[in-house]
């Protein structure tokens, strides 16, 4: 579930005030104090908590996985996974969670805490829960000895109450005496700050105009590293479509920025890391592809009649399944090693990528040339193709759109605006021609489904093919046009 909780220091003497008035729209009900015992695991550099996440384990709660989701002012968002077990060895589904993070390192305990709980439940005037504000009295341990202590306030929403109550009450407890900061996590707070010591795994360093090659190269191998370690939690609970995309784009932007940069890098540790990102970008491909199908295929159903789209759920149930068993080979290919030894050399290219001599001089002058290669050859397919380009040329030009697209995104944090524009005409071109090529596919991948199909679903195929048919003739009529507004010669002056 998503974690939604805002966390305020109590001071002293802090004592809670009166909640659950007339005024305030809830009710607030105390209930029994806890008393609390927690030991967190992490490696012995603290990799865990250098990423924002943790592993905890909670006698009678089993251990707990957080992942970091992003913060906005006083909220602090972490998906928060749990599991049963005992104390003695993590589950083996929690282990995969954090896997991008702790990779060939081992985990063992790092903060033991006591914790005395006092809890108390804010409902709404017909009973449901809103939220719980406990006052926690946490004492970090150092064997028998107390080697820390601390006293915070946490209010954490349920799912389906209004963000709102949360400012509500960070104000009348800050009224009260309790003290808003940086929402900080407890095992964070615990570590009093030795993961800052460290510094994080990863570092996109700062670029601008003056930037070096080698400098542009890490900001953009450091960000699609990113991309790919914040998504990877996502892709393995399958919860959420978008994870796969982000994390399939997150290999493609890093083979092309490898393509792209390729005249500077050693060339076996180049292509090492290629073909190995190519294998993960396949198996993510497979599973996206037929989340595109399935999402484009039940939007047409919706236009449907009851009956015909009944039975175009028949139809659907076959990709559903289609989907699984691709998604069973990624899983499958994640719970390798070789996954986990891409991880680790991901990690280790955008700290120092195999550079040759020569990506120290400035980024403006070696990268245009670099930058136009993708171009010219984008312009040479567009002009092979014709004035009738048949289904396969439109997606190679696609494909060539997308390198052209990546190469600028790669160096637009040294060329600004010019690189900015020049990408996204691009990007418009890929776009469209996406939308052709996914019609493309789906209407193959109809046909073959209704050579086996009943009969009802054989028909509802047929009127999904036609719907396909139209939306690909569609992009034909309009990839031109994108296309002429991203050959403008004023678009690519800054490549020279």
């Amino acid at each position: 579930m998503k974690e939604r909780e805002a966390k305020l220091d109590a001071p002293p003497g802090f004592e809670l005030p009166e909640l659950g008035g007339p005024d305030d729209g809830f009710s607030a009900e105390p209930r029994a104090p806890r008393r609390l015992r927690t030991t967190y695991y992490d490696t012995t550099d603290l990799r865990l908590a250098r990423w924002g996440a943790s592993l905890r384990y909670r006698p009678g709660e089993g251990w707990t996985v957080k992942l970091p989701e992003g913060q906005d002012g006083v909220l602090l968002v972490r998906a928060e996974h749990t599991f049963a077990g005992d104390g003695r060895r993590p589950p083996a589904e929690a282990r995969a969670l954090i896997r991008p993070f702790v990779r060939t390192a081992q985990l063992s305990p790092s903060v033991r805490m006591r914790t005395l709980r006092r809890p108390v439940e804010l409902r709404d005037p017909e009973g449901s829960r809103l939220a719980e504000l406990v006052d926690d009295e946490v004492q970090v341990l150092d064997g028998r000895r107390i080697q820390a202590r601390f006293r915070e306030l946490e209010v954490e929403l349920d799912p389906d109450a209004d963000a709102g109550l949360l400012g509500q009450m960070v104000d009348r407890l800050v009224e009260a005496g309790a003290v808003a900061g940086e929402p900080t996590a407890k095992y964070l707070r615990a570590l009093g700050g030795r993961e800052r010591v460290l510094g994080p795994e990863v570092v996109q360093p700062e670029v601008d105009a003056g930037a070096s090659v080698e400098e542009l190269l890490r900001h953009d191998l450091a960000s699609g590293t990113l991309r790919l370690f914040r998504h990877e939690a996502g892709v393995r609970t399958g919860e959420d479509p978008e994870a796969v995309h982000q994390a399939r784009v997150a290999t493609r932007r890093i083979r092309s920025t490898l393509r792209t940069f390729s005249k500077l890098l050693d060339e076996e540790w180049t292509d090492r890391l290629r073909d190995d990102l190519k294998w993960l970008a396949d198996l993510l491909g497979e599973v996206r592809d037929t989340d595109v199908l399935l999402e484009r295929f039940a939007g047409h159903l919706d236009d449907l009649p009851a009956a015909d789209a009944k039975a175009g759920r028949r139809l659907l149930a076959s990709l559903s399944e289609q989907r699984d068993q691709a998604r069973r080979r990624l899983l499958g290919a994640m719970a390798q090693e070789k996954y986990v030894e891409l991880l680790e050399d991901l990690v280790a290219a955008a700290a120092a990528p195999a550079l040759l001599p020569g990506a120290d001089r400035p980024a403006a002058e070696v990268m245009p040339p670099l930058v136009r290669k993708p171009w010219k050859r984008l312009r040479k397919e567009v002009r092979r193709a014709g004035d009738d380009p048949a289904d396969e040329q439109l997606h190679q030009i696609r494909i060539r759109a997308k390198r052209a697209r990546y190469a600028a995104e790669a160096v637009e944090p040294a060329f600004g605006k010019p690189a900015e524009d020049f990408a996204d005409a691009v990007a418009d071109i890929q776009s469209v021609l996406g939308d052709h090529q996914d019609a493309v596919v789906g209407e193959a991948w109809l046909r073959e489904a209704a050579g086996t199909a009943r009969r009802d679903v054989a028909l509802v195929a047929g009127i999904l093919i036609a719907a396909e048919r139209a939306a690909a003739a569609g992009t034909r009529d309009s990839w031109r046009s994108v296309w002429k507004a991203a050959n403008r010669r004023s678009l690519r002056a800054w490549l020279g």
